[in-house]
């Protein structure tokens, strides 16, 4: 199984480094066609490398090195959809789980229906199936197979996970109240901070932002107060006093 564990190495790394890629520039272009601004999310590029890793999970055993690169860009435009979905309907997600492990398991669960290689499939698992695009009589079994077991997951964890957070909401323990989750769940429940997050100052913030906008921005700056040297104003007292 050699070959299967350095072909897994493969894929993973190369699905990692795609969505990462995918995900940020693509973030980027968006931000700047909406704003006129280039910008750079750190947050878009690492959970980007997370959703390729989770998009080629499935997969990374029966998936040519290509088809693990082309699976990690969409795992990046994936990641950014549902990232953006959530926001519209403002539900609460501040690591952006959802879309990487809900949104880019569903996803890694159908590319390996559409990408799975028949020699790679036989050589790990000794099976005659193979994904969509590489046809045959077995060409949409795979698939089929996926989207069961995606639906038969989404079912599994709806049945067993409502109740219970249900349960909880009653309880009054679902979730934190708004002050204790301002100060943040470090210091409520682990006695100290685990990070400064104070950052700069938005006056600092804005001044930067101004100073590399690409667009031109007219600034109303206040007059500034004459300085008059120490001898002059020695010489207006002395002719104050004199009159």
């Amino acid at each position: 199984y050699a070959d299967v564990a350095a072909l897994c190495a493969v894929t993973t790394t190369l699905a990692a480094a795609s969505g990462s890629v995918s995900a940020m520039f693509t973030d980027m272009l968006m931000n700047r066609k909406a704003t006129g601004e280039t910008m750079y999310d750190i947050t878009m590029c690492m959970n980007g490398a997370l959703s390729g890793l989770v998009g080629i999970t499935a997969g990374c055993s029966v998936c040519e090195p290509w088809a693990a690169f082309v699976i990690g860009i969409i795992a990046g435009w994936v990641y950014i959809f549902f990232s953006s979905l959530l926001v519209k309907l403002k539900i609460d997600d501040a690591v952006d789980a959802i879309p990487v492990h809900f949104g880019n398991g569903m996803w890694g669960c159908i590319a390996t229906g559409l990408f799975a290689s028949p020699s790679l499939v036989a050589n790990a698992y000794g099976g005659p199936n193979n994904g969509l695009f590489y046809g045959g009589a077995n060409a949409g079994k795979l698939l089929g197979v996926e989207i069961v077991g995606i639906l038969f997951i989404i079912g599994w964890v709806g049945v067993i996970m409502i109740p219970y957070f249900m349960l909880l909401n009653a309880m009054g323990l679902f979730r934190v109240d708004a002050l204790e989750e301002e100060v943040g769940l470090d210091i409520s429940h682990h006695k100290g901070a685990a990070y400064d997050m104070s950052g700069p100052s938005e006056a600092a913030v804005e001044k930067y932002e101004i100073s590399t906008s690409q667009r031109k921005v007219e600034i109303d700056l206040p007059a500034e107060e004459e300085v008059v040297p120490e001898p002059e104003k020695e010489a207006e007292v002395s002719a104050e006093e004199n009159a």
